[in-house]
Formats: structure tokens, sequence, C-alpha cells
């Protein structure tokens, strides 16, 4: 099966946002069915807690579009149960930047440009009027208020900008080695736009390709290599669900000698 980011653009960040705590418990949900859950399922096990029918109905939706549509992704996901919170956050923050491409060049290209700019901040209506630029006669602009709305709020959660008041300060998050590596096992095998070193999703956290080269170099479990211009990975484990297993991310015993 092939895996790709979305390309797209829709509307589905109006209904949901990074979902953190939600996307913990369909994790769970799916590693205990052996499997993805139904929204009956999810319903009546009380997945998400005490949510009426139809929020339930558009989360499964969404958890589908993040998760689902990367099954080995969503299969370690389920037993990575020692899951640090920052490291959670970065996750559903990938997850969503995957399958919401306006989302995904707002965070990996936009903020970082105002970012590195003489403002370094953010508004609703820089965002809302920057969705008109990257999809032109789109929505009306109720529509893409709502959804500059939602990329903030977002970008909030994630640790991208530092506040909700009407002008945001744009910061990057810590990222750890352990989420890094998630990272780079998920890129691995999916189809993106970038190189492995420079791309939205690392650009997003302020990490661009001399500082992935720093960290890439320094976590075994990739096995980075540059020389001059030549930059190759000897990855130590083919898949991420091999990665997961052999480290014990996955719940599974650790290998001697390896570590996480």
């Amino acid at each position: 099966m092939e895996y790709s980011e979305t390309t797209e653009p829709h509307t589905r960040m109006m209904k949901c946002t990074l979902e953190v705590d939600p996307s913990r418990s369909y994790w769970r949900a799916c590693a205990a069915n052996g499997g993805p859950i139904s929204k009956e399922q999810a319903f009546e096990k009380a997945v998400f807690g005490s949510k009426t029918f139809l929020r339930i109905e558009r989360l499964m939706a969404d958890m589908r579009h993040r998760y689902d549509e990367f099954s080995f992704a969503l299969e370690v996901l389920g037993k990575w149960h020692s899951m640090e919170l920052s490291d959670r956050v970065l996750i559903c923050h990938w997850h969503t930047q995957l399958v919401d491409p306006i989302y995904r060049k707002f965070t990996g290209e936009y903020l970082v440009e105002r970012y590195y700019g003489p403002c370094g901040t953010i508004d609703s209506d820089l965002t809302s009027r920057w969705i008109e630029v990257a999809v032109p006669g789109r929505w009306q602009i109720q529509t893409r208020k709502k959804i500059a709305s939602k990329m903030l709020t977002c970008a909030l959660v994630a640790g991208i900008i530092s506040s909700n008041r009407s002008v945001r300060t744009i910061k990057f998050p810590r990222v750890s080695d352990h989420a890094l590596t998630y990272l780079m096992y998920l890129l691995k095998e999916i189809s993106y736009t970038g190189t492995a070193i420079s791309n939205p999703y690392l650009a997003s956290v302020g990490i661009d390709s001399e500082e992935a080269i720093r960290r890439l170099r320094k976590i075994e479990h990739l096995g980075f290599c540059r020389q001059g211009d030549l930059i190759s990975f000897e990855w130590r484990y083919s898949t991420m669900l091999e990665w997961a297993n052999a480290t014990g991310v996955a719940g599974a015993p650790v290998v001697e000698g390896a570590s996480i």
C-alpha cells in the first residue's frame, strides 16, 4: 500500500483541531480492538467520554482520516503507552499536517517566514488573508475566518505560538529524540513534498536543514550519514513498527544493548 500526504484543500479544521486527548483514546481503543473501531463501538464504549453521537461521528471521521490512512503508524501509536505528553502533542500536530495541506503550509512555511521576519508575530486577520492567498477564491470570508481561528488554536496547542491573544508571538517547541525519530520513520514510509532534512514537518517545529543534520546524526536508530553534499540513511530498522518493537516504544521488551 502506498501512503501519501493529502494535497486537496478542505474544511475539516473547522470541526476538529489537534484533538490530543481524543487521539490517544482512539489509538488505545484501536489497539484493544486489534484494528480500527467503528463509530458505534466508540459511542457504546465511551471511547471519547460522554460526548453526543453526532460529535463522535465527527471525531471518528477525523481520526480515520489522520490515523487509519497510515495504518502502520496507528499500530505503533496504540502500543506506545509511555509516550510523553509533549511527544503526543507533536505527533498529533504532524498527523494533522499530513492530512491538511492548508495547515501544513501555514505552519511549515508561513509561520516560519514570519518567525524569521521583522515582527515574529501572527494574528487572525493576517491568517485569514493568507488563506485567500494560499487558496484563492475557494471560500467566503466567514469560512476563512473560522479556519484561521482553528489553525491558530492548533498552533497554540502544538507550541508554535505563545498565547491566544489578538497578536500572538511565534515560537518553536522542544522536540525530543523520541518524537523526531517517530517523524523520520513516518516520513520514510510515505510520499511527501520536500526532503528528509527539509520539509514542512520539520520546519514547523523550528528544525531547518542544518539543525536536522545536527540532530539526526546523534540518533543511532536512523543511521544518518553526510559526506560532503551526499546525504543518506542507513536505517537500523526497515519500518516504524520494527523500530518501535525493537526499542520498547511499542511496549515490547527492549533489545539488549539498544537505547531509546
